[in-house]
C-alpha cells in the first residue's frame, strides 16, 4: 500500500494539514477530499517515488540478525559460509 501525502487546498484549516499530511490507502481507495481533523478541503500531492538503486537496498548484516534471519554467502561450489544469524557454520551439499 502506498504512502500519500496531503496538504490544504485553501491554505486554511488546521496545523495538521496546512502543514501537510501523510495517509497510508490501498490503490483502490478513494483519495481524501476533506481533512481528517479539520474538515477543509485537501488535495493530493505528486511525490517522487522512493527508487533504490545497485546494492543499496540490500540489510546490513545486523539488521538481518535483528531481524531472526540466517544469511550465507557463497564461498565454493556447492558450499556456503554462515555470515549472519544463527545456524551451521557452513553448509554443501555433500552433508
Amino acid at each position: 500500500m502506498p504512502f500519500y501525502e496531503y496538504i490544504s487546498a485553501a491554505e486554511q484549516g488546521c496545523d495538521h494539514c496546512r502543514d501537510g499530511f501523510t495517509v497510508l490507502q490501498r490503490l483502490k481507495d478513494p483519495k481524501l477530499a476533506v481533512c481528517p481533523e479539520c474538515g477543509h478541503s485537501v488535495r493530493r500531492l505528486i511525490s517522487p517515488p522512493n527508487v533504490v538503486s545497485g546494492k543499496a537496498h540490500m540489510l546490513k548484516t545486523s539488521s538481518i540478525e535483528q531481524a531472526g534471519f540466517t544469511q550465507y554467502r557463497k564461498i565454493g561450489k556447492g558450499v556456503y559460509e554462515k555470515t549472519a544469524g544463527k545456524g551451521p557454520g557452513v553448509i554443501s551439499a555433500d552433508d
